[in-house]
């Protein structure tokens, strides 16, 4: 199956370069050099995969506010920031606005780049079912039940939604009641690489989630210095 990614840069060398790399691994790719641009083109169809600028020409914050745009669209959309802007702050910022990751022009390589969509797109294809899958595996602690292959969290039997990346942060600390897992090894467990505050939004945003569904959720404890852990009450 061919998948269309959008990229979204306004530096045309860089925009090339990585539309290039992108069609020799085999993917459809548009290209849009503004935020209005590429508004106009979602708003009639979405791609499969969509690569986001922070900065497009003088809109300093025009991918996030086009990433919010897409989110509105589309809540499953995989989005990828590929920016200058490295800092905390901006990282956070965009894995709060629903971000599948956050990578940073000085050290995403052409080689890399079609590399990571790729692992995304078998995630997301397993997800869908479209990859051969074993049999169901359900794990149940307490009031929380997972179903693996289908990617769903319950909680007290209310489906709660998570991104892909806070799936898998959620179930390397449900597998291990407890035990506490370290920024890095919760970044190991979502195939992800991102700073230790951009881990603790995600974490932050799982709760959140949960006490939608439930305002006295607290199972998830911070322990300073040493990571997150699972508490069965």
């Amino acid at each position: 199956m061919s998948y269309t990614i959008a990229l979204v840069e306004d530096d045309e060398a860089l925009r090339n370069n990585y539309a290039q790399a992108l069609i020799r691994d085999g993917y459809l790719v548009n290209s849009y050099d503004s935020r209005a641009e590429a508004s106009m083109a979602f708003s009639k169809k979405l791609p499969d995969l969509a690569i986001l600028d922070v900065m497009l020409h003088d809109e300093l914050e025009g991918g996030f506010e086009l990433c919010r745009e897409l989110r509105n669209l589309s809540p499953t959309l995989p989005i990828i920031f590929l920016t200058a802007r490295n800092s905390d702050i901006d990282r956070v910022s965009g894995l709060r606005l629903g971000a599948w990751d956050y990578l940073t022009k000085d050290t995403t390589t052409l080689d890399f780049l079609p590399v990571r969509i790729s692992a995304l797109f078998k995630m997301l294809e397993a997800i869908a079912g479209t990859t051969e899958q074993p049999d169901e595996t359900i794990i149940i602690h307490g009031s929380i039940r997972i179903e693996e292959e289908r990617k769903q969290i319950y909680w007290k039997e209310q489906l709660v939604s998570l991104t892909l990346t806070e799936f898998w942060i959620l179930c390397a600390l449900v597998h291990r009641p407890g035990h506490v897992k370290s920024h890095d090894q919760l970044m190991a467990a979502a195939n992800v690489v991102v700073t230790n505050n951009a881990i603790a939004a995600h974490v932050r945003r799982i709760r959140e989630k949960f006490r939608e569904t439930d305002p006295e959720f607290d199972e998830i404890r911070a322990e300073y210095g040493m990571g997150y852990r699972w508490i069965e009450k």
